[in-house]
């Protein structure tokens, strides 16, 4: 008699719960990916994708598709408020490292068609409101459903995650950020930038600068939370420009409606409880400096499927190797981008020769890649 496949829930239909929908599906499991809203979509932004999110698509077999029309930058820059380079990490070079940006919607589209490929099933309009150890799901229907596995990828805001009691710290960061895609012009940025990602540093004000496809460009404002006048459902340009007045062109162009989002760090005391599994920002948000949001919970999730799928032993078993396996490398990364954010408090003049020191080093520079450049667990399953 021929053995029924291991069944999971994935609740949520963002980056992380898409990749482990389709990583599980790929080894084997029957697998439900149940999103809150009537629709899975991408909030309109760019996105980083650097060696370790690649490597995750290239085994889902979406990576040619989600990369189709890629942006790739010939350098990460730093600029302080003068528009002095203070670093410069050159990217995408034979042997170097490698970093391109697509639209966020790509990379949805590609996890919920590789989730497709491998046999996912998606319920769009199905809110999950209480899960159990015992792997049993309860939706806002009152529909109640067991699992073999269940995997919590839901947000920040994740009441399930609360429900079982897993959180240890959540902290907000002081800081907040509205993301905005903008069509791409000759004249926004000066020629020598206009092909590469540049992070702009003005008293506490941050702008980020990313082109992400032949017609569009990604720009980030970030603000601390108190600074109210930066912000608004509609920018405040003369803020901005008041800070950068070297990128008017650029601040200009921005239009439309604005979500003004907390930058915060979550830690668990555990990613697991019985049969359910935490990850994503549920389980470790983090400030997006690093750009490894995305790629952390793509990596995660991946591991997480390699995990629960290549041990001889019982589900708690793999659950805790793919934590231990995890952790340190997403921790690290968490913190490093803790660290970067608190940069934005340091005063221009002395923040200018900190990171005029701190761009030579070459230890550092590889800290700051590591995640990024790591190979995901269980590639080559």
């Amino acid at each position: 008699m021929k053995q029924q496949p291991r069944r999971a829930e994935v609740i949520g239909g963002g980056v992380g719960g898409l990749t482990a929908a389709a990583a599980l599906a790929r080894q084997g499991w029957s697998v439900t990916l149940h999103e809150r809203d009537p629709e899975i979509r991408a909030f309109g932004s760019g996105i980083y994708l650097w060696s370790n999110g690649l490597a995750v698509l290239d085994r889902l077999g979406v990576h040619d598709q989600v990369i189709d029309g890629a942006h790739y930058g010939q350098a990460i820059e730093t600029r302080n408020n003068h528009n002095t380079t203070l670093a410069s990490i050159p990217v995408n070079g034979a042997g170097g490292v490698k970093v391109l940006t697509v639209l966020r919607e790509n990379l949805i589209n590609g996890l919920v068609d590789a989730g497709r490929a491998y046999g996912v099933e998606f319920e769009t309009g199905s809110a999950a409101v209480a899960v159990t150890p015992e792997g049993s799901v309860t939706f806002e229907s009152g529909r109640t459903v067991s699992a073999d596995l269940v995997v919590v990828a839901d947000g920040i805001n994740s009441r399930l995650r609360d429900g079982l009691g897993l959180l240890s710290r959540r902290r907000s960061i002081g800081q907040r950020c509205a993301r905005v895609l903008i069509d791409r012009a000759p004249g926004l940025v000066p020629d020598a930038d206009e092909a590469n990602y540049v992070e702009y540093m003005s008293g506490k004000r941050f702008l980020l600068y990313t082109p992400s496809s032949a017609t569009q460009v990604y720009i980030a404002f970030v603000c601390p939370t108190d600074d109210t006048s930066a912000q608004g459902p509609v920018l405040p340009r003369n803020q901005w420009i008041s800070s950068f007045p070297h990128l008017r062109p650029l601040i200009e162009a921005t239009e439309g409606k604005l979500r003004w989002d907390e930058f915060e760090q979550t830690e668990l005391r555990s990613w697991s409880s019985g049969k359910v599994a935490v990850l994503g920002d549920a389980a470790h948000a983090q400030p997006p400096y690093l750009g490894q949001g995305g790629g952390c919970a793509m990596t995660n999730a991946f591991g997480l499927a390699h995990a629960v799928s290549h041990t001889n032993d019982s589900l708690a078993v793999g659950l805790a190797q793919w934590e231990a396996t995890e952790r340190p490398l997403i921790e690290h990364t968490q913190r490093f981008s803790c660290r970067v954010a608190r940069l934005n408090n340091v005063p221009n003049l002395p923040r200018t020769a900190l990171m005029t020191v701190l761009s030579k080093s070459s230890a550092l520079g590889r800290s700051r890649l590591r995640a990024a450049t790591s190979v995901p667990t269980g590639f080559s399953a």
